[in-house]
């Protein structure tokens, strides 16, 4: 059963008390690795294997993870080639209270893209413990993505 999560805005990812970051680089071009993350929303699941379906709605997204996770999300920010920004209004995850996913995509000096992913979560105490023990396995999640995403992408360079 969904539930909905308390409304929060940009300043939580700041103040969650639970922060996840995880940085990569990709070979890809910043303005590329944007349009797949803000932009492209159905080709999440082509790189992002956590992801098994994501579609737009008006004003966000609805997600839905392995496992049965559901997310309905609303874009907070979408600061093209730099930052893209949405709450978790709804979702089935028991005890979340507030969560807030922030990307933002930064030019290398190499040509490619940096990629940092904040994972921002109020939760009671037992939930913010499990989340500290996952962030490994969100880690090598973000990382699996980022990989898959600059083969995708490397791919639709050279197609087109």
């Amino acid at each position: 059963m969904a539930r909905r999560l308390r409304p929060v805005g940009l300043d939580f990812i700041a103040s969650a008390q639970v922060r996840l970051v995880f940085a990569a680089g990709t070979r890809a071009e910043t303005p590329a690795v944007y349009r797949a993350l803000a932009e492209d929303t159905e080709g999440w699941t082509s790189w992002f294997r956590s992801v098994v379906s994501a579609l737009p709605t008006d004003g966000g997204r609805n997600i839905r993870l392995i496992g049965g996770v559901r997310f309905a999300e609303t874009i907070l920010e979408a600061r093209p080639d730099e930052r893209y920004v949405y709450r978790v209004d709804e979702t089935n995850v028991p005890a979340v209270e507030a969560m807030v996913e922030e990307w933002r995509v930064t030019p290398l000096a190499s040509g490619g893209t940096r990629v940092q992913w904040t994972f921002a979560v109020d939760a009671p105490a037992s939930v913010r413990v499990l989340l500290r023990y996952a962030r490994p396995g969100f880690g090598h999640a973000f990382r699996d993505a980022m990989r898959t995403l600059d083969r995708r992408l490397a791919v639709t360079r050279t197609t087109a």
